[in-house]
Formats: C-alpha cells, structure tokens, sequence
C-alpha cells in the first residue's frame, strides 16, 4: 500500500474537501483528486461520495478513514515520544476538563506556566464529554470523577465540594437564610439538574429544589452561575475552589454542602516519560498546594 496515497487520502476525509485538504498538504487541488483516483483504482472501491457541497465517505472510505486515523493517532504518539526524550519542554500538549475547572481555576494559573515554559503550546480542550486518552483524543485530563479507561496513569489532586454563595450586596438587600427553609424567599441559581455535571452537584440541587424556590435561574456551567451571583441575581450553586480566588462572594448556610468530589489528573502510560506531561503535572500540583494555603490562611 502506497503511505502517501492513504496521507492523502486521510487529509481528505478530515476536512471533506479536495482544496481544503490540497491546502493543508501544499498539493494542488489536481493532484489530490489523482491521488485519489490513483487509490480508489488501486482497491476497486469508491472512497467518496461527490457533491455540491463537498465530499461523503462511503462505506468503504469510512472503513478506511477508521484505519489511516488510528496509524495517525500511533504516529504522533510516536514523535510525542521522541521528542520528549529530549530535557526541553516544548510542542503543544492538549489539556481536556471541565468547563467550570478549566475557565475558573486552570486558566488563570497558565500564566504562570507559560512563563516557565515560553515554548509550550497548550491546546485547553473545555467540556463535560469525557474524551478518549488511549485514543489520544487528549494527552492529560482533569476530571471530576475517577477515571475508568485502562492504560492510565492517575493522580488524585484534591476533593471539592458544591456550596452556595451569594454577594453581601444581594444578602444585604434581600436578607441572609439561615435555614434551607428560608431559601423559598430568594432566588437560587444552578445548573439544570439535567444537565451534564457531577453526581454530587445534580443531587445537591435536586434536594435544595424540593424547599419550595420560587425563583429559580439555571445556567448549563458554573461559569454562568458564577457571573450570575456575582451581578447579585441570587444564591448560587458553585464548586468551593472558585470563591477563593474570587472576591465578593460569601458562603451562605455554611452546613450545606454536597457529597465529596475527587478531582484526577490523567494522562495515558505511553507518555509517562513525557516532559511536558511531567512539567504540567508538576506545575498543577505546585499550584494546588498554595491554593490550601490560601485556604488555610
């Protein structure tokens, strides 16, 4: 099989369009379509459907695309690895996480990481999905939960709690609950119980919403509940790690809180010898033991 035939054929399908794919390989748009051609003759099989708005993999080209994304997933794995043979820390290392821990604690941190390693470039990947680390869909996770994929190396970090929050100009205007009951009088915001989230935060919202709340705003990220509680919308559902590092927010009804949420760091045991999952494991750890020392302070 030509290699540079299925290269081709692989840049094609990922982006659905000779020019586009002609674009990323520096080809002419002629010269992919040869290729192409050249492949399809070469296995008596149509790899692609045509039309106005681009190119469909058939059948037959889904199979294949299946098989050239996985040689190129063990191909970066691959000059992943030789270049962290090397001591310097450098090339792009793809982050995954959560919205609310990526936007309201990592981020604010890289600064720092950034400057101790100027040649890094960090891919922040922000969502619930819980991507594929085998897969090299990510190299490095923070999760909020254990991860359960086999081949990974995991560390746990630290253990959060969900606890409501309000501003002390919103519990000046409208007064400070002293008991769960008391929340039928102010306005609670959270995420959808429906929402993808933690276990412990969909339970802790489901037991605040059976005291009577009247008024209710639902955000589908503590991102947007914390905005919301900090232009004194209401009480708000936020993780404990966001209210240090935020001003003008006080904690509310300090006995309720959620069930215990470990927080892991993981990455797959084919990069254990990488430097830059060392150099950001290493600096997410750092970061964490000041932040209990803000807390304790």
């Amino acid at each position: 099989m030509d290699w540079d035939k299925l290269r081709i054929f692989h840049a094609v399908a990922d982006a659905g369009s000779l020019t586009h794919a002609g674009d990323t390989l520096h080809l002419s748009q002629s010269a992919v379509s040869r290729q192409i051609r050249a492949l399809e003759e070469s296995l008596n099989a149509t790899l692609f459907h045509r039309h106005a708005r681009g190119l469909i993999l058939t059948e037959q080209g889904e199979l294949l695309f299946d098989a050239t994304r996985s040689i190129n997933q063990r191909i970066e794995a691959a000059v992943a690895r030789i270049r962290d043979s090397k001591e310097e820390v450098f090339g792009e290392l793809r982050v995954t996480t959560t919205t609310a821990f990526g936007s309201l604690w990592l981020a604010p941190r890289l600064p720092k990481l950034y400057e101790k390693y100027p040649d890094l470039k960090i891919d922040l990947m922000l969502e619930e999905h819980v991507l594929d680390l085998p897969m090299r869909e990510a190299d490095v996770a923070i999760r909020m939960k254990e991860p359960s994929q086999a081949d990974l190396i995991r560390k746990r970090l630290m253990d959060v709690h969900m606890r409501l929050y309000a501003t002390p100009a919103y519990l000046e205007k409208n007064g400070i609950p002293e008991t769960l009951e008391d929340l039928s009088e102010h306005r609670l915001i959270c995420q959808n119980t429906s929402s993808a989230q933690v276990r412990a935060g969909a339970d802790l919202a489901r037991e605040l919403l059976t005291y009577d709340v009247k008024s209710l705003l639902t955000v589908n990220n503590y991102f947007g509940v914390l905005q919301a509680v900090l232009h004194n919308l209401g009480i708000g559902m936020l993780p404990d790690y966001v209210t240090q590092d935020i001003p003008g927010v006080q904690r509310v009804l300090p006995d309720v809180e959620s069930k215990e949420i470990p927080v892991f760091l993981a990455y797959p045991e084919e990069l254990r010898a990488s430097k830059r999952i060392e150099a950001f494991r290493d600096f997410v750890v750092e970061e964490l033991i000041e932040h209990r020392k803000g807390r304790q302070d």
